[in-house]
This record gives structure tokens, C-alpha cells and sequence, in this order.
């Protein structure tokens, strides 16, 4: 299957198919959110539309990046998300590089997120719906970031039936990476909004069987989990 690997700012026309990566952390964190029982996240633009949705939709819940701040209810972590309960609950979410990847293909006909931890049900999707060519974009680090490339590179290996494929040496990129150093300096300077398990999450391969599709929902964009919903 044919695949590009672009930055956002690189875009151009709209893809027919995109998935959009994003390993530390936002889509390892919205994996463990419906994980946790979410029911649908919204991939909001800027923190005030993100407010704004949560106080005009009772019960809707609000999460960000950085540390914990007035009106959110959860940060972009997945080791801190693991332990809420969000049964039946819509997350609304903001991050500096995921759901702006997201949204600036809000328009192609297929959009996954995605992180390692859902590669291999990212990979099945594609794969037997026979969609293509693919794009990934590479939300890190104007389309550099090693965690993120890595994990396009291992999901597009899978894409093309080596589900074989030794995720090894993706993982060491990615261990490797300045985002992983950077939560690792983070935990070790005591900020909030980042827990000593993020880095060790982000790097569970296929730890769901969920894919992640992204779909326009009148005004919003809606990401929900798509296949086998595991528990965590």
C-alpha cells in the first residue's frame, strides 16, 4: 500500500487516508481513556473551546496538556489516566501536537489517531478495508519527531503484512527520543502533569485492540474506538 510520511505543516491537499501519530502522549492517552471507559473523545482546538464545550455539555470532562489548571479535570498523562473512571463519559481534549494533527485533516475521508499502542489495530483496519494510499502525519516536532516516525514506519510495516515485524528497534528510537527525555527530566524535576509511567505506556506495543477513528460530528470532531474494546 502506498505511504507518505508528512509533518502538519507539510499537508497540502487532503489525504484520503490519514492516520495521525502521535506516541507522548495524546493518542497514547486517548487509548487509555476509552480504556477506561470514555465513550467518545472530542478533539478540541485551542483550551477555551475545550472550557466551552465542557460547561455548555453537562458532564463532559476537560483535558490538556501541561500541568493540571482551572475547569480541566485531567492532564495529558496516560499514567495518571489509567486510574480515573471515565465510563460513559466524553473527554474533551486539547494538546500542543496531536489534535492539531488531527484537525488539520478534519476533512479526508479516513482519519485515525494513533500511538504504538494501538499500531497492530490500526494496521488490521487499513488492511482489510483495502484503504489507500496512506499519510501519516507526524505530529511531533514539525514532522521530526523520532517517537513519532518510528511508530509510522513499525504501523506502515504492518500495513503491508509483516505483522512479524520486530517492534524492537522502533521502540529504542523512541525510548531515544528528545520527547522521552524530556517526561523523563520532567518527572525527575517534580512537574505536574507528568507521571514516572508515561514514557513506559507509551511504549506498550498493541497493548489494545482498539483502532481509532476520527470522524466530523456535525461541528466536532469526534474520536472514537473502533474493533475489539479491551479493558485496562
Amino acid at each position: 500500500m502506498d505511504q507518505r510520511l508528512v509533518g502538519i505543516g507539510e499537508l497540502g491537499e487532503v489525504p484520503r487516508v490519514a492516520v495521525v501519530v502521535d506516541v507522548m502522549r495524546a493518542f497514547t492517552v486517548a487509548a487509555w481513556a476509552f480504556a477506561r471507559g470514555a465513550e467518545r473523545i472530542v478533539l478540541a482546538s485551542s483550551e477555551e473551546e475545550a472550557l466551552a464545550l465542557k460547561e455548555s455539555r453537562p458532564g463532559w470532562l476537560a483535558l490538556k496538556d501541561g500541568p493540571p489548571a482551572a475547569g480541566f479535570d485531567a492532564v495529558n498523562s496516560p499514567g495518571l489516566v489509567k486510574s480515573a473512571d471515565l465510563s460513559g463519559r466524553t473527554v474533551v481534549q486539547k494538546t500542543t501536537a496531536g489534535t492539531v494533527g488531527a484537525l488539520a485533516v478534519a476533512d479526508a475521508p479516513l482519519v485515525l489517531c494513533a500511538s504504538f499502542v494501538v499500531a497492530g489495530a490500526t494496521a488490521r483496519l487499513l488492511r482489510a478495508e483495502g484503504h489507500g494510499p496512506v499519510t501519516f502525519v507526524v505530529t511531533g516536532e514539525e514532522g521530526r519527531a523520532d517517537e513519532d516516525l518510528a511508530c509510522a514506519e513499525y504501523i506502515g510495516r504492518r500495513i503491508d503484512g509483516e505483522d512479524d515485524a520486530e517492534a524492537a528497534p522502533y521502540l529504542r528510537r523512541a525510548r531515544a527520543s528528545r520527547a522521552a527525555a524530556d517526561l523523563v527530566d520532567g518527572v525527575r524535576l517534580g512537574y505536574r502533569g507528568v507521571h514516572r509511567d508515561d514514557v513506559e505506556l507509551c511504549l506498550e506495543v498493541d497493548r489494545f485492540s482498539f483502532a481509532m477513528v476520527a470522524r466530523r460530528d456535525a461541528s466536532l470532531m469526534v474520536l472514537r474506538p473502533v474493533g475489539e474494546h479491551d479493558g485496562p
